[in-house]
């Protein structure tokens, strides 16, 4: 079963914010919102200028950063979630999320160059490595990554034909 997570996520946020109304519409003191981290209007990055203590309402101004993770969307945020209750295993998340081997890489691959780092993706390497004359891939590899269901049973057989 697919989950549509991004509206699961969505839908969380507006329940917390629902709850975070009293009866008469007001806002409770005790309740917090999250960050957003793009202008609705425009859709650039927004800036943190004023910070408060709920204890004291001590209030500090200036211009603060936002956590890396503030900047990626909901549907980005709600992987990363599920990627750390399973602990990263790849098995858990393809079940729990309906999605295949792949599409999960993918999804983790997104979320490291949304953390602004470069992705180590192993795909784009086997893709190279098969435009070579002579691919640098056994068949022992080829079979464990079918195994491992990295490569679908086309891919290994173009790979195969490839060695010769």
């Amino acid at each position: 079963m697919k989950l549509d997570f991004k509206d699961d996520f969505r839908k969380s946020i507006e329940d917390e914010v629902k709850r975070s109304l009293n009866v008469t519409g007001g806002r409770s003191s005790s309740k917090k919102y999250p960050v957003i981290s793009e202008c609705p209007v425009c859709h650039h990055d927004l800036e943190v200028v004023q910070l408060q203590c709920n204890q004291c309402q001590t209030e500090i101004t200036g211009r603060f950063t936002l956590s890396k993770f503030n900047y990626l969307d909901t549907e980005k945020l709600y992987f990363i979630e599920i990627f750390v209750k399973n602990r990263g295993n790849i098995k858990a998340i393809e079940k729990e999320m309906g999605y295949s081997y792949p599409t999960i890489k993918k999804m983790l691959d997104d979320v490291i160059v949304g953390l602004g780092y470069q992705s180590d993706n192993k795909e784009s390497v086997e893709e190279e490595q098969t435009e070579d004359k002579e691919p640098k891939i056994s068949r022992v590899e080829i079979l464990e990554k079918i195994d491992k269901g990295e490569i679908t049973a086309e891919e290994a057989a173009q790979l195969l034909a490839k060695i010769k």
